[in-house]
């Protein structure tokens, strides 16, 4: 007789924060034995290491403290680069279970940092809704399996829960992604939500499912991005229910070249590629991203900013294609020399008449660096021809 053995699991391009750093979590949940709100996982102290980093340094567990499977001591990575007072703020605020909504332009890290708040309270980030024009109130509320519901009749058996009431189940964080891209009926269903801390279901009257109650640790962690704003204007009504935190671009250089670096390096891995881009390489593309978002170079010269948002997002997706360009056709073209193209492409994703911005760039800055002397401007200078075709 023959047995089969299960199928392993295939492998996933992208681990949830909560599997990608299990040991990291688990560290901290035997670090930082302090007070923690209902439901939660982690302190609030932890939650914020846990996002912010151990600064450097070796936490060790406290003394007499073990635990099975888990590191002694262990140093925590930064995963949000980012104010640790913006994070401390929005751990504050779910830990009053108020609904957190994070506001600003696209490629901010909005959603990542919602999924590290989400793996470190709740110990499951995948309790999503996908804000779109066709969200219905359904996918926030519930919905129902309609062959049991022909067969059976309104039953808790065919109701399909949404995200939603699976965290208020549980105590849970729930993750409503690009909420003002909802249309404002459906947005109005978290009202009740976040005010009454219940969810009826009419249709099962008169038995114990007819309400579902939050569990202590239930909240939302909304996101919503300045460009859509007027797209579905939130209702004041909505708004009063949220605490609001803008998350802004990067501030410091060599922290964004860091990030950029860290994220394409863990792109390529996922497909057995080296990250070898040169330093040099990686500091041009940065420093262009950067002049270009903010609308001034970092020696005050005025730069015409194009329409499309120049995030670090989208520096992490050009420098990863120009690593992939380097680690499948190595020695075929100087990855420098690529660089120019791929920006054009960035810049008229929103608005093609864009790219005379970039060329505008290219004759002020680039052109201004380039007789100061500077080796790789000077090079992306002589790459004029690519941006002008």
């Amino acid at each position: 007789m023959t047995t089969t053995q299960p199928a392993e699991a295939p492998p996933r391009q992208v681990e949830p924060a909560e599997d990608a750093f299990a040991e990291e979590l688990a560290f901290l949940a035997a670090y930082d034995d302090g007070r923690r709100p209902p439901g939660w996982r982690l302190t609030p102290r932890a939650v914020v290491t846990f996002i912010s980093g151990s600064g450097g340094d070796t936490l060790a567990l406290p003394k007499g403290v073990q635990a099975p499977g888990v590191p002694a001591r262990l140093a925590i990575s930064p995963k949000f680069v980012g104010e640790r007072a913006l994070v401390e703020r929005a751990v504050v605020t779910l830990a009053g279970e108020r609904g957190l909504l994070l506001v600003g332009e696209p490629g901010t890290a909005k959603s990542m940092l919602s999924e590290l708040l989400a793996a470190a309270v709740a110990g499951n980030s995948q309790l999503v809704v996908q804000g779109t024009a066709g969200t219905t109130e359904d996918q926030l509320r519930y919905g129902w399996n309609y062959a049991l519901l022909l067969a059976e009749g309104p039953s808790p058996r065919a109701l399909v829960p949404s995200p939603v009431m699976a965290a208020m189940r549980t105590g849970g964080v729930v993750r409503v992604e690009e909420v003002t891209r909802c249309l404002p009926e459906v947005q109005d269903a978290l009202v009740s939500i976040l005010s009454d801390r219940r969810l009826a279901v009419p249709e099962l009257s008169g038995t114990d499912g007819a309400t579902v109650h939050a569990a202590p640790g239930f909240t939302v962690i909304a996101t919503a991005n300045l460009r859509d704003r007027g797209v579905s204007e939130m209702s004041a009504a909505l708004k009063r229910r949220f605490n609001f935190e803008a998350v802004g671009p990067i501030g410091d250089l060599a922290q964004e070249i860091a990030l950029v670096r860290r994220q394409a390096t863990a792109a390529l891995e996922r497909v057995d590629a080296p990250f070898a881009l040169d330093d040099v390489v990686l500091e041009a593309l940065v420093t262009a991203f950067r002049d270009l978002r903010a609308g001034v170079s970092v020696e005050g010269w005025s730069v015409e900013r194009p329409s499309t948002v120049m995030s670090t997002a989208e520096a992490v997706s050009v420098a990863t294609s120009l690593g992939l360009a380097d680690a499948y056709f190595p020695g075929d073209r100087d990855p420098l020399s690529l660089l120019p193209g791929h920006l054009l492409g960035v810049v008229r994703k929103d608005d093609p008449s864009d790219a005379a911005r970039l060329l505008g760039y290219w004759d002020g800055a680039v052109r201004r660096r380039a007789e100061g002397g500077a080796r790789t401007w000077r090079r992306l200078w002589e790459l004029r021809d690519v941006l002008d075709s």
